[in-house]
Order: C-alpha cells, then sequence, then structure tokens
C-alpha cells in the first residue's frame, strides 16, 4: 500500500513553540536518519490520528511530502497524552531503497474456524506473537504476514519456521524458533475430560 501524507517543516522548537503548535491542532515530529540532518515537521492532528488507526500506517514505507520534497520513511515512535485522545509527537526514521531495513510487521490468523481443534474438540486458540521482526528491502516490506491455522489441532502449535514468508523477508529470530499460536483445551475442559476418563476406568 502506498502512504503518502503533507508535511510543513518547523522552524520554532522548544518546549513553548511545541505548546503552541498542539493548540493550534498540529503535532510537532522529526525525520531523522540516513545521511542527511535531522529535519523538524509538523502534521495536522486529525489526519495523524486517523492515520495511527490504521494498521498499515505502522508497518509500510510511507513517504512524507515536505514542501514539495518527499522523504521516503518508516514509523518509528509516537507519544500520546496520557488520558487525552492526543498525539504528542512522532519519530520518522528514513529508508534507503537500496537498504534493508528492519521493523516490524504484524500477524493476520486466517482461518480459525476450520482449524480441526476449535471445529471438533472446542480448543481455544492462543496468540503468543502478535508480530514479527523482519528485515528486508524497503520494497519488499509487507503490510502483514498472514498465519494459516485451518490444519491446527489442539495440543499443537505454529512456528515461525512454519510459515510462509514474502519473498525477500527475513524474520529475525536469533537462532530460535519461536511459537506464534497454540491450540489448548480450556481449563474446565480438560478437568471434565480428567473426569470422564477416571469414571471410565472404574
Amino acid at each position: 500500500m502506498s502512504i503518502e501524507m503533507n508535511v510543513k517543516k518547523r522552524d520554532a522548537q522548544g518546549t513553548g513553540a511545541s505548546r503552541r503548535l498542539r493548540r493550534a491542532d498540529q503535532v510537532p515530529a522529526i525525520i531523522y536518519g540516513g545521511d542527511k540532518p535531522a529535519t523538524p515537521i509538523t502534521l495536522d492532528h486529525n489526519e495523524i490520528f486517523h492515520a495511527l488507526r490504521k494498521e498499515a500506517f505502522h508497518a509500510s514505507v510511507l513517504t512524507l511530502n515536505v514542501e514539495g520534497t518527499k522523504e521516503t520513511v518508516l514509523l518509528r515512535d509516537t507519544q500520546m497524552h496520557a488520558y487525552k485522545l492526543q498525539v504528542l509527537h512522532v519519530d520518522f526514521q528514513r529508508v534507503d531503497a537500496t537498504h534493508k531495513l528492519h521493523t516490524k510487521v504484524p500477524f493476520h490468523f486466517v482461518n480459525a474456524d476450520a482449524a480441526p481443534g476449535v471445529k471438533l474438540q472446542g480448543g481455544i486458540v492462543s496468540h503468543v506473537m502478535n508480530e514479527l521482526d523482519v528485515q528486508c528491502l524497503p520494497s519488499q516490506l509487507p503490510e502483514f504476514i498472514e498465519v494459516d491455522l485451518s490444519g491446527l489441532s489442539v495440543g499443537q502449535s505454529i512456528h515461525v519456521s512454519q510459515i510462509n514468508l514474502p519473498a525477500g523477508v527475513e524474520a529475525l529470530t536469533h537462532g530460535t524458533d519461536p511459537v506464534i499460536v497454540t491450540l489448548t483445551l480450556p481449563r474446565g475442559a480438560k478437568a471434565d475430560e480428567a473426569a470422564a476418563e477416571g469414571g471410565e476406568e472404574k
């Protein structure tokens, strides 16, 4: 998905200047990284607030149009007000199309209702991980990684090594093979099953 936002350069800096921007429904932000100096910018609060509610905005290479100059970036950090629905500050990092980037990509879990462990055995799905650290070129960055649960039975799990990653995308698991999702019986169901087995033995 291609996401582009128009932003403005920010000359005034400091706590007082940031407060004035927020009162004017603007959000102070910064673009950093690469071989360029950091660029202070301002964002429209309404636009960035709604953009942050979209999953794709957090896991996509973004284009910021800084008064006619386009910057290719990733969202790196967001500061929110402690109790108001207000964005206080946003950090963006420049990306280079020729260099691999390191970021997190969310999982999308599909076909849980079709899993034998859910449909036939009454099991429940437990998500151990909801996102994955990956490395890839900016052009290869997926919005999400699909995890198909259709073959999962009670007692089974899906590990990172078992999912199909998009071409060019490498999982950064530091030599481990972590569990993404498991399918288990509810605690009460286990007790009922044990009681039933005990009755059969008698």
